[in-house]
């Protein structure tokens, strides 16, 4: 018998299926072993053919006899071609690396003795095999999401005392309001496979997410839950832990090769309904009988793959609950304007506009003008009211949270008696101070070295660094509050200062002051958080990318989202910016997206962006610029030819200069995205092509 195979790897143009011969009869799906040349891959079945008039390979082994199940090999399928992409690198992003390996399932790897590395958030933090939850005891009155019992961990299937964990827990009892009950009876009766889920912040999304998971596996059907990044979503996956214990696996990206292997042949194998948690990848998991995938927070950009082969895991999951005849469910407070735009064309829609907690209120939000400097008198970067609220919470035992979106502590150093600006000698691009350490870094590459003693062009020492980062305001913190515990989250911090490490610290108090970026930005819930203050409300306003006016305002909504959550009776927000009279910034005041959503989507309507174009993003980097603008006017000279198509003059990319060479790229819009592919598929290779782009940077 002959079979068509698709290799799990890239082996050249025009070779995505290829042909093998093998004694038995194998169903769609099986992987194998197959050769290619002198080596070997993994390969997923396609179909049974005749025998073709080429002499065939055998296939070498049979990986599992357990097949992948069906919507993951017709969802490869669809992302090659929705993607213009090579099938085969779609099928070695679904598969584990070192597929091929013989793993030892030790008991020391996966009992007890790994256990103890987890801590009570829930979250996988040590890069561990596989956590899973022993479930509490219900209580008659439904179970808790904001308890914080400790949960004991283990591994299922492993033998001893975690064997008791194969029977799925008994259908629990949540708790839910009148309005997340309405949320769930509209999620039922929306048309389409999936669904739009608008809920505020504190609306409670969460218990939304648990019935519907609840119901999915009364029903014999297996849950993927995707979170944007697993570090910042422990809370969330120690909710599941505790309502749904043992069924919950957790996939992430800091797990080792042989770790993830025996998960997803875990989960490959185990045929029982389960609940997978995770990033992106997690979608791929070879769960049977998939009935529900939970995308939360899906405008984040994480969710969206910047390297081959490029993919939104938010289209993914949609294309792959159809499949499956599956339910999705994208749960935002601030969606995507394309999203919240389709969902209102397909009523599919639903929202949960009422916050869950009792006694939540509606924060005091206080506007300051930054061109006020009287308003600034105590210090240059935190106005006269921020550090008196700062003062009152650390007097009555509450939290602050200042956020500025940028790292480091001065973004400029520049030669003040000949204007030399220090660039990174990899991007060319201003290099951050990072006064802590006394060191010039590269946030794109990571170059770093110590500040130099004098200007390297002209030898005058007057080096002089403008610009704030999260570094500088803690260090200036610090000093006006020396007795207060101030702690940095960024992507600086280090490892065992991070978020989610100390997580049950800051959330019982013992930080007075968090310092941050986005990370501080999503999800977080602490019970004695009173103020937040936004350093510079408007940083993101000025890039040059159609979505910086979107992430602006979920940044916004969802750090003033942070406050007034039920557990204070006292919750206050200074917004300080250079334009207090901008939109963006007065809409995410008023937690008005709607209002924003159809602002945005005016302008998108005009411009010609998504959701009313498909965009794609044509990048090439050549070591002389001569060679890349040749080529770059090339291809706008060939696309232009295309009527379907609106294709933009060369520019420079965001990052125009790095040790590989120039970069440059071209911006190609279309109504139909079907000729968007058509045009694109016989690019140059040499053209990274980025379809549907979250971003244009």
């Amino acid at each position: 018998m002959f079979y068509e195979v698709i290799p799990g790897r890239n082996i050249g143009r025009g070779l995505d299926v290829l042909t093998y011969a093998f004694d038995d009869s194998l169903p769609t799906g099986t992987l194998v072993e197959i050769p290619i040349g002198r080596t070997k891959a993994a390969g997923i079945i396609v179909k049974k053919v005749a025998q073709p008039k080429f002499a065939c390979k055998k296939i070498a082994r049979i990986l599992y006899s357990e097949p992948l199940p069906k919507h993951l090999v017709a969802t490869a399928k669809w992302m090659a071609e929705y993607y213009a992409t090579p099938i085969s690198g779609i099928v070695a992003t679904m598969l584990p690396t070192g597929v091929l390996k013989k793993r030892r399932k030790t008991e020391q790897m996966f009992g007890s003795a790994r256990s103890s590395e987890a801590s009570d958030s829930g979250c996988v933090r040590s890069a561990r095999l596989l956590r899973t939850f022993r479930p509490p005891q219900f209580a008659s009155q439904g179970a808790s999401v904001h308890g914080r019992a400790p949960l004991s961990l283990a591994l299922p299937g492993s033998g001893g005392p975690s064997s008791e964990l194969r029977q799925l827990p008994a259908k629990p009892d949540i708790l839910l309001n009148t309005a997340q009950k309405n949320a769930l009876k509209g999620l039922q009766k929306a048309p389409g496979a999936t669904k739009l889920l608008f809920g505020v912040t504190g609306s409670g999304k969460t218990n939304v997410y648990l019935s519907e998971a609840a119901r999915a596996l009364a029903a014999q059907k297996s849950v993927i839950l995707l979170v944007p990044e697993i570090a910042l979503t422990g809370q969330l996956v120690k909710v599941f832990g505790e309502v749904f214990g043992g069924s919950v696996t957790v996939i992430h990206s800091k797990q080792t090769e042989a770790e993830r292997h025996l998960i997803f042949e875990r989960i490959l194998t185990l045929g029982q309904p389960q609940i997978v948690v995770g990033p992106r990848s997690a979608l791929f998991a070879p769960v049977s009988n998939l009935g529900l995938i939970i995308v939360d927070e899906e405008h984040e950009n994480t969710y969206y793959q910047d390297n081959a082969p490029k993919y939104s895991a938010i289209r993914v999951a949609s294309c792959m609950a159809k499949e499956a005849g599956a339910q999705c469910i994208l749960g935002s407070a601030t969606p995507a304007v394309e999203d919240y735009y389709l969902a209102k064309r397909r009523d599919c829609l639903v929202t949960l506009t009422e916050k869950a907690k009792k006694g939540a209120i509606k924060p005091d939000i206080q506007v300051v003008d930054f061109k006020k400097r009287e308003h600034f008198s105590k210090n240059r970067y935190f106005s006269n009211p921020l550090l008196a609220a700062i003062k009152d919470n650390l007097k009555n035992g509450r939290q602050t949270l200042i956020f500025h979106n940028r790292r480091g502590s001065s973004p400029l150093t520049i030669c003040e008696s000949c204007g030399e600006e220090l660039l990174c000698p990899n991007c060319f691009l201003p290099l951050t101070l990072h006064a802590d350490n006394y060191e010039l870094a590269c946030h794109t590459c990571g170059f770093k070295e110590r500040v130099p003693l004098a200007c390297p062009k002209c030898g005058a020492p007057e080096l002089i660094h403008k610009g704030f980062g999260t570094k500088l305001l803690e260090t200036e913190l610090k000093k006006l509050f020396p007795k207060a515990s101030v702690q940095r989250f960024d992507a600086d911090t280090k490892r065992g200062e991070s978020l989610d490490v100390i997580y049950e610290a800051v959330r019982d108090g013992q930080v007075d002051i968090l310092v941050g970026t986005q990370t501080l930005a999503k999800g977080l819930d602490l019970p004695k958080l009173a103020t937040v203050g936004v350093v510079q409300a408007d940083a993101g306003l000025s890039l040059p990318d159609y979505a910086a006016e979107e992430r602006t305002f979920q940044l916004l909504t969802q750090v003033i989202g942070r406050v007034g959550r039920g557990h204070l009776d006292k919750a206050q927000v200074f917004i300080q910016t250079f334009r207090p009279e901008h939109p963006v910034i007065n809409l995410a005041i008023k937690e008005d997206y709607m209002g924003f959503a159809d602002y945005l989507l005016e302008k998108r309507r005009a411009s010609g962006f998504p959701p009313y174009m498909f965009v794609a993003k044509c990048e090439i980097t050549m070591k002389t610029e001569a060679t890349v603008l040749k080529k770059v006017r090339e291809l706008v000279k060939t696309l232009s030819g295309d009527k379907r198509l609106r294709v933009s003059p060369p520019i420079p990319a965001f990052h125009e200069r790095t040790a590989r060479g120039y970069t440059w790229q071209i911006i190609v819009r279309a109504r139909s995205r079907v000729a968007l592919t058509e045009a694109l598929s016989g690019v140059d290779h040499n053209f990274r092509v980025a379809l549907d782009p979250p971003s244009l940077l």
